[in-house]
């Protein structure tokens, strides 16, 4: 199936029913238009209730931030129901990548850097999983380590099921953008930190990613490269050195790290770009393989909508031909 990028900004994205919809859907609201394709299910990350539970009960929240009525842009909070959207292609490649979208770790931005990139995936041959982690600053025993609880099982949840989508459970990836590239980059460095108590068979899987793309990501936590936002729901205002190390990936990449394709604007007003920057350095200190683009012009959160017409446009197709030369892509 081919999705081009008109098409890809003239239609509205996928909308859920209800919450009673969650196996067919993975956000509640309206209705899907024909022939622009949807998740083909969701898959809960924790059959029995996600652990550490807030003592403030939470309602899973839609805010639709788009003023435009032919595209929508909805962030998602309050989340307790931990799940991934499944975007299947028609000829499977064998390959699987895991998406967290950005949203500063205040809501989870589900169409921009979620949806949009699943269908572009799947029409390439990739099986996409877009995952709606529980958020950090809304009061979870796991607290800051809560989102990579979700991205570690996650990971080991679509191994464990690798066989009931054509994938070869040694090539799934992980792509993340803005404070969800912060996720993948923890992910990707702390995939085998102890994080939550096993549930299954599945939790003996590995969480580690065949390769990692965050893309104009948060890294660091410490100022004056921090994204304030994500760090204070991250972390906290009044953070010390030691937790605010503990949760910037660059001062964590292990030894066996996978390799990295990293992606950023020089003019991103959000994130500096240094935060690219220094993971690059700290990867390259560990002689990890490591691919950085670098554009003039982009701004932030521009996923694929807001690259159009820019030469950042170009990035999807360079990390797919860089996936190659990792063996995601054959």
């Amino acid at each position: 199936m081919k999705i081009d990028r008109r098409s890809l900004m003239a239609a509205p994205l996928a909308l859920g029913m209800a919450h009673s919809a969650w196996a067919q859907t993975a956000v509640p609201g309206g209705a899907l238009p024909p022939g622009l394709p949807q998740p083909s299910e969701t898959i809960d990350l924790w059959p029995g209730g996600a652990p550490g539970m807030p003592a403030r009960a939470l309602a899973e929240t839609v805010q639709e931030r788009s003023t435009d009525r032919l595209v929508t842009d909805r962030a998602v909070f309050g989340i307790t129901k931990a799940r991934m959207a499944v975007f299947r292609p028609d000829r499977p490649n064998g390959a699987g990548v895991l998406i967290t979208p950005g949203g500063g770790y205040r809501w989870v931005v589900v169409d921009k850097e979620g949806y949009e990139m699943g269908r572009w995936l799947a029409a390439r041959g990739f099986t996409a999983f877009v995952l709606f982690y529980r958020l950090p600053g809304e009061g979870w025993a796991a607290g800051p380590d809560v989102a990579l609880a979700d991205a570690q099982r996650a990971m080991r949840l679509i191994r464990a099921r690798s066989g009931d989508f054509a994938l070869d459970p040694e090539r799934v990836s992980a792509m993340g953008f803005s404070a969800g590239g912060h996720l993948c980059a923890d992910l990707a460095t702390r995939f085998d930190a102890k994080v939550y108590a096993p549930v299954d068979e599945a939790d003996k899987l590995s969480a580690k990613p065949r390769s990692a793309a965050p893309i104009y990501p948060v890294i660091s936590m410490t100022a004056p490269d921090a994204h304030a936002g994500s760090r204070e729901l991250l972390v906290g205002k009044s953070a010390s050195p030691a937790l605010e190390a503990a949760h910037s990936p660059h001062l964590n990449v292990p030894a066996d790290a996978p390799p990295f394709f990293l992606l950023h604007a020089e003019d991103d007003d959000a994130v500096p770009v240094n935060n690219t920057l220094l993971l690059r350095a700290a990867l390259k200190a560990e002689q990890i393989r490591v691919e950085t683009h670098l554009f003039e012009h982009g701004g932030h959160g521009f996923g694929l909508r807001k690259a159009i017409g820019k030469p950042v446009e170009v990035w999807p197709e360079l990390w797919r031909a860089w996936a190659r030369t990792t063996g995601l892509a054959l």
